[in-house]
C-alpha cells in the first residue's frame, strides 16, 4: 500500500519541473525575444520607460491631438477619427457611410512620420486619396434609391362627374453637387452632416390644366361643361346615328376655328358634295372644336331641329348660340369624355 501511493504522488508531480534550470533559461530566452521583437516594431506602443520614439507635445494630425503619442498609438487615433462614418440626411432619413465605401484612403503611415518629425504644437496634414469612380458610382447608387418619375395630373370620370387626380413632381439627386460635396468633405475630414440635394422635375400636365372638363352623354344628347366640381352648363345636343356611331371614350379637344369651311369627308355618305365656305347654311355652323378622335368635331348646326336625336354623321351637334358660348369657355387640351349614358 504503501508503494503505491508513493507511485501515484510521482506521477502527479509536473513534468517540467523535473527538467531543472535548463530548460528555465530557455523560456527566459523567449520572453527576452519577444521582448526585443516589440521594441522593434514602430507602431506598437509601450509603456513610459520604453525606447519608443514619443511625438512632440501639442502636435495634432489634422486636428486629431497625437501629443506624447508613439507611432503606433498616433495612427490607431488618427484612423479611428478617419473612419467615422459620414452623415447624409434628407427631409425624412438619415443615411450613414463609412469612407472606405466612398472610395476614400488616408495616407495615415505618412502622417505619423510627420508627426515624429513635427515641432510642439504643430499640426501635420492627413493626405486623403478619393477613388473619385468608386464616389460616383455610390451617388449614381443613391441617385436610383431616389429617383422618381414625374407623374401628370389626369381626369377621370366617377359617376359621370370628372375627378382630377392631381399632378407629382419628378426627383433626382443632383448627382454633380453631391459629388463636389463629399469630395471636399472627405478630403478636409469634415464629418458635418451633409443633406442630399434634390432636383425637381415639373410634370407636363397639372392639374390647373384642367380648369374646364366636357362630359357627352350619347344615348342622353346632353353635353355638359364641368369646372372642376361645379356644373358650369348643360346643353342639349345631337349625336351620330346608328349606322354612324359618335365615338364612345375620353378625348380631347386638339382645335378650336372660327367661322369654318366644312369639307367633305371620304365617306360614301358625302359622295359627291362639295366644300361649303362659313356663312348661313355651313354645316359646322359658327364654331367648330375638333376632338383627338379623328374627323369627329363638336359644332354649330343650322338644322337645330336634329338636337336631341341621334342624327349627325358622328360629330355633336349643337345649337348655333350654344356652340359659341362653350367654344368661348372652353381651350385646346381641354378633355371630352364620351359616355353611352
Amino acid at each position: 500500500m504503501t508503494e503505491n501511493m508513493g507511485y501515484r504522488k510521482y506521477r502527479t508531480r509536473r513534468p517540467w519541473l523535473r527538467a531543472g534550470a535548463p530548460l528555465v533559461l530557455v523560456l527566459v530566452g523567449l520572453v527576452a525575444a519577444v521582448a526585443v521583437a516589440r521594441a522593434d516594431d514602430p507602431l506598437r506602443g509601450g509603456a513610459k520607460g520604453d525606447d519608443q520614439p514619443l511625438i512632440a507635445e501639442g502636435v495634432t494630425i489634422a486636428g486629431v491631438p497625437v501629443g506624447g503619442y508613439t507611432a503606433h498609438q498616433a495612427a490607431s487615433a488618427t484612423e479611428d477619427t478617419f473612419a467615422k462614418r459620414l452623415v447624409l440626411t434628407t427631409d425624412r432619413r438619415i443615411r450613414l457611410v463609412a469612407p472606405g465605401k466612398l472610395g476614400a484612403h488616408a495616407l495615415v503611415a505618412d502622417a505619423v512620420a510627420g508627426a515624429l518629425r513635427a515641432k510642439p504644437g504643430e499640426n501635420v496634414e492627413l493626405v486623403v486619396d478619393v477613388d473619385h469612380t468608386r464616389l460616383q458610382r455610390y451617388i449614381s447608387s443613391l441617385n436610383e434609391r431616389y429617383t422618381r418619375a414625374a407623374r401628370d395630373a389626369k381626369v377621370v370620370l366617377a359617376k359621370l362627374r370628372p375627378v382630377i387626380k392631381a399632378d407629382e413632381p419628378g426627383l433626382s439627386v443632383r448627382q454633380r453637387a453631391l459629388f463636389s460635396e463629399l469630395d471636399n468633405a472627405l478630403a478636409a475630414g469634415d464629418r458635418t452632416p451633409v443633406r442630399i440635394p434634390f432636383k425637381h422635375t415639373k410634370p407636363a400636365v397639372t392639374a390647373s390644366s384642367f380648369r374646364s372638363v366636357i362630359v357627352i352623354q350619347r344615348s342622353s344628347n346632353r353635353l355638359v361643361v364641368w369646372d372642376g366640381k361645379h356644373r358650369w352648363g348643360t346643353f342639349g345636343v345631337a349625336t351620330g346615328q346608328a349606322i354612324y356611331p359618335t365615338p364612345l371614350g375620353q378625348f380631347e379637344i386638339v382645335t378650336k376655328q372660327e367661322n369654318p369651311w366644312w369639307y367633305p369627308p371620304d365617306s360614301p355618305w358625302a359622295a359627291g358634295l362639295t366644300p361649303v365656305p362659313p356663312g348661313p347654311g355651313n354645316p359646322l355652323g359658327t364654331r367648330w372644336m375638333g376632338l383627338s378622335a379623328p374627323g369627329v368635331g363638336i359644332h354649330g348646326t343650322p338644322d337645330a331641329a336634329s338636337i336631341g336625336y341621334s342624327a349627325s354623321h358622328g360629330c355633336i351637334r349643337m345649337r348655333i348660340p350654344d356652340a359659341e358660348t362653350v367654344f368661348a369657355h372652353v381651350s385646346v387640351g381641354t378633355p371630352v369624355f364620351i359616355v353611352p349614358a
